[in-house]
């Protein structure tokens, strides 16, 4: 009788903890916290951008770029109100974005992030925002 190798144990598939948890290190501003739940060849498709996917971020050093660029234009970015669901190695995130430019212009509008999921981890974050005119500075 051949001995058959053991077969890999399936890394568990993100749930609903796990994308309040990625929610969470949003708000804290924690980039090394958000790369930890992004799998190794990652890809992150911003708001906006030039292509239909808006701006393209693909690769972890790429992704950490472009969240970070988050944090850079809107210093006081928020992400309330979060509600998420997961259905096999597909998930939703929807919550209110709220952020104040430098020129003191702020973006409060109803967002959704729809991820993919490989090996426990996100593999794509496709980003969507409402294009709400920003409200002038005081």
């Amino acid at each position: 009788m051949a001995e058959s190798s053991p077969s890999p144990i399936p890394s568990p598939l993100p749930d609903v903890a796990f994308l309040a948890a990625f929610a969470a290190a949003w708000n804290r501003h924690d980039i090394d916290a958000l790369m930890s739940f992004m799998a190794e060849d990652c890809a992150f498709h911003a708001v906006a951008g030039p292509d239909l996917l808006g701006r393209s971020f693909v690769g972890r050093d790429a992704v950490r770029e472009g969240f970070q660029l988050a944090w850079q234009t809107f210093p006081d970015a928020a992400w309330l109100d979060g509600e998420h669901f997961v259905q096999g190695d597909r998930g939703v995130s929807e919550c209110t974005f709220h952020g104040t430019k430098a020129d003191g212009t702020r973006i409060e509008a109803r967002m959704v992030d729809v991820f993919t999921f490989r090996d426990g981890k996100i593999a794509v974050k496709n980003a969507y925002r409402k294009d709400r005119p920003a409200i002038k500075a005081a």
